[in-house]
C-alpha cells in the first residue's frame, strides 16, 4: 500500500516530522510517500489560508492520482477534505476528524490541547462539521508564548500538558488531543500523560491504512458522487484534466 501524507503548508521540515511519527505506527508493508505545499503559507492559522490551501489539496492530489492508495491531509484544520472525498476515488483522512473519531472510540467526551488562540474558532469548526459538537468538553490554549512554531511542541511541552491535565480535572474530558501538525508525536511521547492522549497523524494514518484495506470505491450516488464532467480553464494541469475526465483521468 502507498500511503501519501500531503503537508498543505509550504515548511517541509514539518512535513518531515509527521513522517517519523507515522513511520512508527504504520504497517510494514506501507510506504510512505510525503508531499508538501510548494505555495502558501508556512503555516496555516486561519479561515481563509485554509481556503487556499483546499484548493492546494486538490491540485496536489491530483498529480498523484494513480501512484497512490489513500492519502491524508496533514494540516489539523483538515483544509478541502470533504472537496477531495467528492472529486477523488480513492479514501481521503484528514488530521483532525480522524483524531476525534479516535477520541470518541476511548471515551465519552474529548478535549483539543493547541498551541495559539488563532487556530480554535477553526478547530470549532472542523468539530462541528464532523458532527461531534455533543461529545467536545473544551478547546484549551497555554497562555505562554512561543518562539518557533517548528520547536513549540518543546517549548511549551509543559504547559500543554498542564493544559490537558486541567481539562480532565476541570472539564470532564476523558481524551485529549493535541492538536496541530507542530505537536506530531508528542502525545506519544508522554510517559506520565494526565488523560488519554491522542496524537491526530498517527490516528490518520492508521484509518486511512483501514480505509485503503476495505477498499471502498468511488460513490455512484449521493452527496459525495463525483461530480459530472465540466470544462474548465486556468487550473494546474492535472486537476483541470481530472475535473474534465480527459483521457487518463
Amino acid at each position: 500500500m502507498r500511503l501519501l501524507i500531503l503537508n498543505p503548508n509550504m515548511t517541509a521540515a514539518m512535513t518531515e516530522r509527521m513522517a517519523e511519527v507515522a513511520s512508527r505506527v504504520v504497517a510494514p508493508d506501507t510506504e510512505l510517500l510525503t508531499a508538501t505545499a510548494p505555495r502558501g503559507f508556512p503555516y496555516i492559522s486561519s479561515r481563509a489560508e485554509a481556503q487556499v490551501a483546499g484548493a492546494l489539496v486538490l491540485e496536489m492530489i491530483a498529480e498523484r492520482m494513480g501512484t497512490v492508495d489513500a492519502v491524508v491531509v496533514a494540516a489539523y484544520g483538515d483544509p478541502g477534505l470533504r472537496a477531495a472525498r467528492e472529486l477523488f476515488d480513492i479514501p481521503v483522512v484528514g488530521m483532525a476528524e480522524a483524531s476525534m473519531l479516535t477520541a470518541c472510540m476511548l471515551g465519552e467526551r474529548f478535549s483539543l490541547v493547541t498551541f495559539t488562540a488563532n487556530l480554535a474558532p477553526w478547530y470549532l469548526e472542523s468539530v462541528h462539521a464532523a458532527g461531534l459538537g455533543s461529545r467536545l468538553a473544551s478547546i484549551r490554549i497555554p497562555h505562554e508564548s512561543f518562539r518557533s512554531v517548528l520547536d513549540v511542541r518543546n517549548e511549551l511541552r509543559a504547559a500543554l500538558l498542564a493544559e490537558a491535565g486541567r481539562a480532565v480535572k476541570d472539564d470532564q474530558a476523558d481524551v485529549v488531543i493535541l492538536g496541530g501538525a507542530p505537536l506530531a508525536g508528542l502525545a506519544l511521547e508522554v510517559d506520565d500523560a494526565p488523560a488519554v492522549l491522542v496524537d491526530p497523524i498517527s490516528a490518520a494514518v492508521k484509518q486511512a491504512e483501514a480505509l485503503a484495506r476495505v477498499a471502498p470505491r468511488g460513490a455512484g450516488a449521493g452527496s459525495f458522487a463525483r461530480p459530472p464532467a465540466k470544462p474548465n480553464q486556468g487550473l494546474p494541469d492535472a486537476l483541470g484534466a481530472w475535473i474534465a475526465r480527459e483521457a487518463g483521468s
